[in-house]
């Protein structure tokens, strides 16, 4: 059975990017390699690899990844370092 990654990556500009794939080392070395020029990570490399989660179907991945990237960074840093229970009030706003 196939599994997908969604991940999220440190850049050395110190922004987030996620993505979603199937072979996630494979994409690492992508990411590392600068192999596509005009992707976010190229000019910010190096990259790391903050978080990781796995599914078994692809369109779940897909729609996590979508509703990650919609996310504050400060909600991001608490997935990454699995504050779980900040991650309500973080989706709330303020006015």
């Amino acid at each position: 059975m196939k599994q997908y990654f969604v991940y999220i990556l440190l850049c050395n500009d110190n922004t987030y990017y996620t993505g979603v794939t199937s072979n996630l080392e494979h994409r690492m070395k992508e990411h590392d390699s600068g192999k596509y020029p005009d992707s976010y990570t190229y000019k910010r490399r190096p990259v790391e690899l903050k978080f990781f989660n796995t599914f078994k179907d692809v369109e779940e991945a897909i729609l996590f990844e979508k509703k990650i990237k919609k996310w504050s960074k400060a909600k991001k840093v608490a997935l990454i370092n699995s504050e779980f229970e900040k991650l309500p009030n973080l989706a709330k706003k303020k006015f």
